[in-house]
């Protein structure tokens, strides 16, 4: 006959083979104490968002990458390890102004100044996503969204300020919140965007 034997464990402070800051103490209430955050892999360290509930208009240059919102859509965030992954997340309620621009555009992400989008196929138009078409024979007081979401791994702690991106075909204006005509009826809607920064412990 064999007996399972249970063994307990008992230290005061665990230190791992860096610094005296990478140790971390246990009291004896089971409370853990230490001189930085704990995170397993997978779980979230932080969330920034930006949410705008007012409206704006913004013209774009077409066949031009452009940042639309800079300040009513843009999240700052500051890593806490080169290691994270960011999970970003946008929704934008917006309405532009023709009819052909739903077929002939592409939404992506900035990450300070660099473009974070499919990678370059010749003259293709490369992004992340397009915007949903809701009703094609009235634009003007009809809006449209789009949401889509990308993972970054920017390998750093510094601040890094994400933004969208759009790359139009024509140059038109958009508008974001409202409809384009913006009427007070119940024939034209308002609503909110949003971008949102999660970080993931890796």
């Amino acid at each position: 006959k064999y007996s399972i034997m249970a063994s307990i464990l008992k230290v005061d402070k665990i230190r791992g083979t860096g610094l005296d800051s990478d140790s971390f103490s246990i009291d004896g209430s089971g409370n853990i104490t230490t001189a930085k955050t704990l995170h397993a892999p997978g779980h979230v360290v932080q969330v920034q968002y930006t949410q705008y509930t007012g409206t704006f208009s913004q013209s774009v240059t077409a066949d031009t990458n452009t940042v639309i919102g800079a300040s009513a859509l843009s999240v700052n965030i500051t890593p806490t390890s080169t290691s994270s992954i960011i999970k970003l997340e946008t929704h934008i309620f917006h309405e532009l102004g023709a009819e052909a621009d739903y077929a002939n555009h592409v939404w992506f992400f900035y990450r300070d100044t660099t473009a974070l989008k499919a990678p370059a196929a010749g003259s293709r138009p490369c992004g992340i996503s397009i915007s949903t078409l809701g009703y094609h024979v009235d634009i003007g007081s009809t809006p449209e969204i789009v949401q889509y979401t990308y993972f970054d791994a920017p390998n750093t702690t510094s601040q890094i300020t994400y933004k969208i991106g759009l790359l139009p075909r024509y140059s038109r204006t958009l508008y974001v919140n409202r409809t384009v005509t913006d009427n007070d009826n119940n024939a034209h809607e308002r609503g909110i965007s949003f971008t949102s920064a999660t970080e993931i412990a890796q």
